[in-house]
Formats: structure tokens, C-alpha cells, sequence
């Protein structure tokens, strides 16, 4: 069984630089990648719904951590599954885009709709260099980030948050409210379910 990933999110230091042509993550973690992208695909992408513990065990095999209630659907994309955990019936919905170079966590009930975009990494735009920065995102219990909604690096959704369809964020969402936009703004609370 393979571990965690070594270290996703540190670059290559003695390779050319990655805006020349450079690699960012080294040969290893490069080739552990490869495997990953080619048992997702060979083995979990394609299947019906009803194979969910098999896409379940294939994630677990590279190391993520999923409770045996989650959903991943077959056509998410999930760049390295070491630096994801999903709690009790969370679920990636249909075309995910889930890049975690850093962890992201979806606690109990949590949802992330269809072509939504987890994107844990960016670039220091300051540096010559442009070296990769990652940051960790988390997304509370009962919230849910709707239908191609964009949540950026550091990002923490709150507790039965709400990211509205084809909303953007790269700062905290407070809980039970609700945000739409680019940027996301608040336009209301939303109410809590009874208990």
C-alpha cells in the first residue's frame, strides 16, 4: 500500500526553474502520480454508481482517507487522493476538479457539486522563480459548493455554508450563510435544520 505522499508541495530544488520548462515536484512524485492516474483510470473512473466502494477502496490503496458513507463519482478528478479526507456521506460530485498539492478536507455531509473546482494551489507571483504555494482547504459540515463554483487556496467554508453555483472564493465563507459571485458575497443566512 502506498503512503502519503512524501511532499507534494516542495519543488524540485537543483532542476531548472518551472517557467523554463523545469519539473515542479520531483521524478518520484511525478511517477507515484502516473500510477495513481493510471489505477483511477483503470480501475474506478468508468464505473456505475454502484461500484463506489471499489472507487472508495482504490483512493484508500493511495492514501486517502474516506469514510465508508462517502461518494467520490467516477468522473472526478482527484490529483492526489494522499491529501484528501472526507467525512460521513460526503460527497465529490460528476467532473470535480479536486487539486489538493495540500489537504482538503470534507467533513460529515458535506457537498461539492458538479465541475466545482477545489483548487489548493497557486503561484508566488512575486518570486522570478514562480514557485508552486499550496494550501490546505476545508469544508465544514452540512455546507455545499455548488455547480462549478471556484474555492481557492486557505480556504475554509464554514459550517453549513453555502458557495452558490458558479460562485468564486479565496477568502473564509462564515457558517450557515449563504454566498453567490465573483467574489462571493453574502446575500442571506440560511436556515438551520431543526436539532
Amino acid at each position: 500500500m502506498l503512503s502519503r505522499y512524501s511532499d507534494p508541495t516542495s519543488p524540485v530544488s537543483d532542476a531548472p526553474l518551472p517557467r523554463l520548462g523545469g519539473p515542479t515536484f520531483a521524478l518520484k512524485d511525478r511517477l507515484l502520480r502516473l500510477l495513481w492516474s493510471a489505477a483511477w483510470n483503470g480501475f474506478a473512473r468508468w464505473t456505475p454508481p454502484q461500484m463506489q466502494p471499489l472507487r472508495r477502496a482504490v483512493l484508500e490503496l493511495f492514501g486517502a482517507r474516506i469514510d465508508r458513507t462517502a461518494i467520490v463519482r467516477g468522473s472526478a478528478r482527484i490529483w492526489w487522493p494522499g491529501n484528501l479526507k472526507m467525512g460521513a456521506h460526503a460527497s465529490l460530485g460528476p467532473g470535480v476538479i479536486c487539486y489538493n498539492v495540500a489537504d482538503i478536507v470534507l467533513e460529515d455531509f458535506a457537498i461539492v457539486s458538479q465541475r466545482a473546482h477545489l483548487c489548493t494551489g497557486s503561484h508566488d507571483i512575486d518570486d522570478p522563480g514562480f514557485p508552486l504555494k499550496a494550501r490546505p482547504i476545508r469544508i465544514g459540515k452540512n455546507a455545499w459548493v455548488a455547480a462549478e463554483a471556484f474555492v481557492g487556496p486557505g480556504v475554509e467554508i464554514g459550517t453549513g455554508a453555502v458557495l452558490g453555483a458558479r460562485g468564486v472564493t479565496f477568502r473564509k465563507l462564515g457558517d450557515w450563510t449563504v454566498y453567490a459571485g465573483n467574489p462571493a458575497a453574502a446575500i442571506r443566512e440560511r436556515r438551520k435544520p431543526p436539532g
